[in-house]
Parts: structure tokens; sequence; C-alpha cells
């Protein structure tokens, strides 16, 4: 199972904290002191609405709609997460129509040797690179943001289960 992370929509407060500490994890080191709000780019939106407030970010889907949706195969399923390969990335947005979590993003973004633009997918990639893990977590005031294990998940459902077997038993 892959990996994701999880917000508890009760402690968000909505302060976007989690947004400015993905952009600084992903942004290049040349060109932090050039971030502008055209492109601010965190790979997690902040949404609130009237009754909630919460980071939606990527799922990690097991069976991912994006990576189907995905014609250059740019999207895959890799280290226990779906990731984006920037390389491959067409900018068709197949992958942004096929999310049901609104968690794709496109970005324009400068190519390095040609000097042109070049749009592609965005999307939470669990800092990865990072040995620390997400940086959105690390920086969450009140611990709304929290990293979910594939492994770990496994073995929960399993203890649920003998859990709920145990109860059966015991209402006999």
């Amino acid at each position: 199972m892959n990996d994701f992370v999880i917000a508890d929509p009760g402690k968000c407060i909505g302060c976007r904290t989690c947004e400015v500490a993905c952009v600084m994890a992903h942004q290049k080191e040349q060109l932090l002191d050039k971030l502008t709000v055209e492109n601010f780019s965190p790979r997690l939106r902040v949404v609130k609405t009237a009754k909630v407030t919460t980071p939606i970010q990527c799922h990690q889907c097991e069976d991912a709609p994006c990576a189907k949706a995905c014609t250059a195969q740019a999207i895959v399923q890799q280290d226990q997460s779906v990731q984006v390969i920037q390389g491959r990335c067409i900018g068709c947005k197949a992958c942004l129509m096929a999310c049901p979590y609104g968690a794709m993003d496109l970005v324009l973004t400068a190519a390095p040797a040609q000097g042109e633009s070049k749009v592609e997918a965005l999307k939470c990639d669990l800092c990865r690179k990072q040995d620390e893990g997400p940086s959105c977590i690390k920086v969450c005031p009140t611990k709304a943001l929290y990293e979910v294990r594939g492994s770990k998940m496994a073995e929960q459902m399993q203890n649920r289960r003998k859990r709920a077997a145990l109860g059966v038993m015991s209402n006999r």
C-alpha cells in the first residue's frame, strides 16, 4: 500500500503554513528570492468553506486515476507513492481532469535549456527527496497533518479485523 498524508479538519486553522513549507521545500535555491503570487505553487491547497477548513492533497491512490489518464506515462507508482516524472509530462491536462480530489495542478515552468516555458503536472510527492519527510507535517502548528505509512496501515487493518472478530465472539 502507498503512503499518504492525511489532514484532520477539526485541527486545521487555515493558516496556510503547510502551503508555504511545501513551496519552500520544492523551490530551487536560486529562485527563493523571486517568489511571487504567480509562481507560488504548493503541492497541497488549503480549502476554506463555511463548514470546514482543510488542506487537500494527493491521496496517493493505489489505482491512481491520474496515472491511468496520463497518455505520456509521466505518472507512476514509485517508492510507495504516486510520482510525476516531469521529463515525460506533456501538459495535456488529462490527470487534472481524472483526479477525483482536485489534487493535481498544472504550472508553467521555465525549460532550463531553451529558455522557454513548459506546462507540467504538479502534485504532492510526499517530499520523497527529503530525508525528513513531508515538510507540511513538520510545520503545522496544530498537528493537523500526519503521514500514514502503507505498511503500517495494513497491520492496523489486520488488528482491527481481529478486534472485530473478538467482539463478535464476546457478544454470543
